[in-house]
């Protein structure tokens, strides 16, 4: 009989628990803490934290691959989504339905602005590599600037998935910070009078001009990025249903269902691969590190090309819409507004700002397809 209890005990994970897991655990806590208390980035900090939560509770076989003619375990199967590069691109789709990609239509030269807030990715990747990361470990942290967490999942795990946990976390992790990191660079790099500055309302935007740009955005890009199709190409799909007005059905489908389905998927086996042994080191540090002057840069890249557009049209353009070209909708483009209103309290910008942030989710696509092609 104590040996039947003494087989049992030695099959529960008590008896291969390490200090290690006690830290993971713990770090998985405080990531469900602040997706839960204080709502950062919820919808995918707490799949994450949880699916590091199971991941590094010992023998539970969950991330197990298949064995001795046993199948494999859960997450290890979901998690295919991420290996292959099917869930991003679907995250893209419903992204896309979600998009109102007017004020980009009405005011296309905001597309700049987005171009520029990837400055960020580039200087970050030339930091890395000083540090010491490879290539692709560099690209896949520099494209954290981006603001994008499907892009940066999609690229990591394309160019080094040993970092997908570190750079998803931290990628969402400033994300949420925005309202915190973005208004003291604004700041610091406009003026008064530039922070005023009240532009002119934009120009209605036809149904025809919104179906035909998502039609001409993908032939464009991937004609331009053959690596980026992927991306782009659910993005610009999933804007078409919305716009067709023809497939209501489709349309709600990528907006609610298959974009939160896909999300949860995404999040718990992303979450899943932050092991101990790969989690646990210096690099995770000096990723975190190197995210933060990714953010910073690709934020100062907008507002700098926003400041060059204020010269230029003779005042007339905000700077503080450049700092919504990093890519985190619709996050970003309110910060643009709040800096703007505590400024002059009759300027609404948020409209104006919402062009560079969806042009800023096209631009990181293109990054991220110009570093596969060219380190894949």
């Amino acid at each position: 009989m104590l040996d039947k209890i003494a087989s049992l005990l030695a099959t529960t994970g008590f008896t291969a628990f390490k200090w290690q897991n006690g830290v993971m655990i713990v770090i998985a806590l405080i990531v469900l803490y602040l997706a839960i208390k204080k709502e950062y980035e919820p919808l995918l900090l707490m799949p994450i934290g949880f699916g590091m939560l199971i991941s590094n509770l010992p023998i539970t076989g969950i991330f197990d691959p298949p064995a001795n003619g046993q199948p494999g375990g859960l997450f290890y199967y979901l998690y295919q989504g991420v290996k292959l590069g099917i869930y991003p691109p679907l995250i893209f789709l419903g992204v896309g339905a979600l998009t109102d990609f007017g004020p980009l239509i009405a005011n296309p030269i905001t597309f700049l602005l987005g171009a520029a807030a990837q400055l960020g990715i580039f200087i970050t990747f030339m930091g890395a590599l000083l540090l010491g990361f490879t290539p692709a470990q560099a690209a896949s942290i520099g494209i954290i600037g981006g603001a994008d967490g499907p892009t940066a999942i999609y690229l990591t795990s394309r160019l080094a998935p040993e970092l997908l946990s570190s750079v998803a976390l931290a990628a969402y992790s400033y994300m949420a910070l925005i309202p915190i990191i973005q208004p003291p660079i604004m700041k610091l790099l406009t003026t008064q009078k530039e922070r005023e500055t009240v532009m002119e309302q934009l120009r209605e935007v036809s149904k025809t001009e919104r179906i035909l740009f998502p039609i001409i955005v993908t032939i464009l890009c991937v004609l331009l990025v053959p690596s980026a199709s992927a991306l782009i190409a659910c993005l610009m799909f999933g804007n078409l249903i919305r716009e067709a007005g023809v497939v209501e059905r489709l349309s709600k489908t990528a907006q609610n269902e298959l974009i939160n389905i896909i999300t949860i998927f995404l999040g718990l086996t992303v979450g899943a691969t932050a092991k101990a042994e790969t989690f646990l080191t210096v690099k995770t540090l000096e990723i975190i590190v190197l995210g933060l002057i990714a953010f910073s840069f690709s934020t100062a890249g907008g507002i700098l090309m926003g400041k060059l557009m204020y010269k230029l049209s003779g005042g007339k353009i905000n700077p503080l819409i450049g700092s919504a070209g990093v890519s985190a909708v619709p996050m970003a483009a309110r910060v643009s507004q709040k800096v703007g209103q505590e400024a002059n309290p009759t300027n609404f910008l948020l409209m104006h700002a919402m062009g560079p942030n969806v042009a800023g989710v096209i631009g990181s696509a293109i990054a991220a397809g110009v570093l596969l092609t060219v380190l894949g």
